[in-house]
This record gives structure tokens, sequence and C-alpha cells, in this order.
């Protein structure tokens, strides 16, 4: 396994509210462990939300016994949901939350799971978006009612209808992708994707750059268009063929 990443506040923004972690190595019984939160909420209330959300899912795998990555992921967003949701009950950061991506590779298989609007997409011959946002413009588009790109669409993006410690309960989507040979994906924050075509992020990713010159090259790109928000990305070489074990 090979990753890198990166985060970047961005050009108009006082705090980053993104928090990733990347762990190329064993994580409690998965073999790897990839996680990006991009935090909402005022008074700083999202860069707690994001801050704990991570370091909780992190700690939750570290100490857990379950070995299966799709259950382990199901299991740890429920947890860090109710600790974020109980820790800000009745104080000033009530109400914030934060969306969540997380991937695992296990053998030749890819397991993500997401809440939000946060992203995971694969680089495989041509980029592919595994996740589906939890927003309001995504659910008006699968319903015919709104066009990508309209002005409606614009003026709305950033309204997420699922996310991590804001209800007593939260479903996350799971997905398992099977990789081949030279994959890789990125796991990325709306800071990305909300002002870098997937066009662009596919040119990126295709060329011969190495993961960190990629990563780095994103956040420009990202910067230039605008930098209205923080930033942040994590690529992932999963190195297929190669033999790991916790």
């Amino acid at each position: 396994m090979k990753s890198f990443k990166a985060t970047d506040i961005g050009r108009r923004r006082q705090l980053n509210e993104d928090y990733i972690f990347s762990s190329d190595s064993c994580v409690g019984r998965l073999d790897n462990l990839y996680l990006l939160a991009d935090g909402m909420g005022g008074h700083a209330g999202g860069q707690i939300a994001s801050k704990y959300a991570v370091e909780d899912f992190v700690g939750f795998i570290a100490s857990s016994e379950e070995a299966n990555p799709i259950a382990a992921l199901n299991e740890a967003v429920s947890f860090v949901n109710s600790q974020i949701k109980n820790s800000s009950a009745h104080t000033m950061y009530e109400g914030m939350g934060t969306t969540l991506v997380g991937a695992v590779v296990s053998g030749n298989n890819l397991y993500v799971v997401n809440v939000g609007d946060s992203r995971l997409y694969l680089m495989s011959g041509a980029l592919h978006q595994i996740t589906k946002d939890h927003s309001w413009v995504q659910e008006m588009m699968d319903l015919g009612k709104l066009e990508k790109d309209s002005d409606i669409y614009q003026e709305n993006k950033n309204v997420i209808t699922r996310a991590i410690g804001v209800f007593d309960n939260v479903s996350a989507d799971l997905f398992e992708v099977e990789l081949k040979a030279g994959d890789t994906f990125l796991l990325c924050s709306d800071g990305l994707t909300n002002l870098v075509s997937d066009a662009d992020i596919e040119r990126v990713l295709s060329s011969s750059l190495s993961l960190e010159e990629k990563c780095k090259l994103l956040i420009d790109i990202g910067l230039e268009a605008g930098g209205k928000d923080n930033i942040s990305v994590i690529l992932v070489d999963p190195e297929i063929g190669e033999v790991r074990t916790c």
C-alpha cells in the first residue's frame, strides 16, 4: 500500500474544518484505513466534529475484534455518530456535524463507507465516482427535477441531507468494489469537487506524476479556481498483487 494525504485551508476560510487520516498498515483487525471528514456547525463546531469523528472512528476500529471490513466500518459510523451527538447536546456546539468517507482495502477488494457529500473516486482506466452524495441537489437530480450545474444546483449544492452527529441515528452507504492492477482511489472533500471538474480530476490521476505530486496538483487547481472552501485529498495506490496480513 502507498498513499499520500494533504489538506489546505483554502483562500476564504478562517478555520480548516476538514480532518484526514491514513494508515497503509493495520488498524485493529483491518489491513489499512483511510478517512476524511468535512465538518459543519457554528462556533468552530465543524472543526471539532470532523476531528472527533475521525479520531473516535480510528479508536473504535483499533480496539474492535471485527475483521469483516463492511461490518467494522458500519459499526464505527454508528459509534462516532452517538459520540458526537451526545457530546454536543446542550452545549454551544449543539447541532454540529460532519461528513465522513472511509475506505479499507482487503485482498483485491475496496470497501467504502460514506455519509454526506465527501466523495471517493476510483481511477481504473477512467474515473468512476463510487460514493453518491447525500445532498438536496443529488436527490432532486435523482427525481429528474434538477439539472446539474443549473443556477438552482449551484445555489444549493452545499445543502446535505445526511451527516454524522446531527441525529440520534444515521444510515451510512456501504460499497464493495473489486480492484485491478494499476487502480488507485481518491477520497476528497467538496472543497475540491465543487471547483474542480471530474475531467480535471481524471486528467491528474491518469498522469505519470507521483501520488504526492498528484495530491498537490489537485489542491493547486482548486485554489486557482477560487479556493472557496477547505480542500482535502487522500490518494491511495493499493498495489494490487502484494500480500498483506494483519
